[in-house]
């Protein structure tokens, strides 16, 4: 009988170590449970920009305003009736640089 006890002693030690101590016991549950949850989340930011893509895509089916705002953004357009002011700021005259003595690139920034 003592040694009955003696080997289930041993077997629940054994099967204990590989639970708690054993790279593929609960450190690698833990390690699963935190890819998981930092899965969840990507899965999560990557359904809200599905939505708003989706959104887009409707508003792009169903009029033109989302069109003609598309296309004012991203190629520049500008509808038939208004007119297009372009302001173009005034060109700044260079400085020249002053030599200093040994200062070999203001030499030869000046030739």
């Amino acid at each position: 009988m003592k040694w009955f006890v003696a080997v289930l002693f041993a077997l629940m030690l054994l099967l204990n170590y590989r639970i708690w101590l054993s790279p593929d016991g609960m450190s690698e549950v833990l390690r699963l449970k935190e890819a998981v949850a930092m899965q969840r989340a990507e899965n999560e930011r990557l359904k809200l920009r599905n939505r708003q893509l989706a959104a887009e895509v409707r508003d792009l089916k169903q009029g033109f305003g989302a069109l003609e705002e598309q296309a004012r953004s991203e190629l520049g357009m500008i509808a038939g009736n208004e007119t297009y002011y372009q302001v173009v700021p005034a060109a700044v005259p260079a400085t020249p640089v002053k030599p200093v003595d040994g200062d070999a690139v203001a030499r030869t920034a000046l030739r």
